[in-house]
């Protein structure tokens, strides 16, 4: 819901499937002055935190962490997507920083004169409650077979894989249910960015004309 504060620059959340390409529907957002909060960075931060680290290897071990000493994240997947146990372990390690670095990031853009709105793209905001901080949610649609594709193409994962993760998210119904807005990401870029640039007109977030 449109918060009344319209000194505070708003916050849209993305999100939808895993695979419906929700950085790159973000990235589309950001070229009319928006900035990204990436969740997926953030647990990347957190997991280089030298507390946060040592917690996590000393709960699963070694044989996630990789020649250089750092985490192979796709090996932690590996546990975490096989038992909600593990999951949920790993969740209470690593949410927390997650959550303080959004508030953190969202405080800093507002004041940045630049930026007229924020976005946050968080694969599973909905589960976690961080959708809290957002104003308006948009739904990345794209069909289970595209992006089932996309997957496999562009990060060499099973459908197995894919299955495993949806299972620890909501359903994509009641993700869309949520949403205040969808934007179709099945076409060609210049398609979702049309729908963007549309939605960002409807919110007040852009000129009615191109030539901003």
């Amino acid at each position: 819901m449109k918060s009344s504060d319209t000194s505070r620059k708003p916050v849209i959340g993305l999100i939808g499937g895993i695979g419906s390409g929700k950085s790159a529907v973000a990235a589309e957002f950001a070229r009319h002055g928006g900035r990204i909060i990436s969740g997926d960075a953030l647990g990347h931060e957190a997991l280089r935190q030298p507390a946060i680290r040592g917690r996590v290897v000393e709960r699963f071990g070694r044989g996630i962490l990789g020649p250089d000493g750092e985490i192979v994240r796709r090996e932690l997947g590996r546990i975490v997507f096989a038992d909600p146990i593990a999951r949920r372990d790993l969740e209470g390690l690593v949410f927390p920083y997650i959550e303080a670095r959004i508030r953190d990031e969202i405080e800093a853009a507002q004041s940045a004169a630049d930026m007229r709105f924020v976005l946050l793209d968080a694969a599973i905001m909905l589960e976690t409650g961080w959708n809290k901080v957002c104003d308006w949610l948009v739904y990345i649609h794209v069909p289970r077979a595209m992006r089932l594709d996309r997957l496999q193409r562009q990060r060499g994962w099973s459908e197995k894989e894919v299955t495993a993760r949806e299972q620890a998210q909501i359903p994509l119904t009641d993700k869309a249910s949520h949403a205040d807005f969808t934007v179709d990401n099945s076409g060609a870029l210049a398609e979702t960015g049309r729908q963007v640039y549309n939605l960002l007109q409807h919110l007040g977030l852009v000129p009615s004309s191109k030539s901003d």
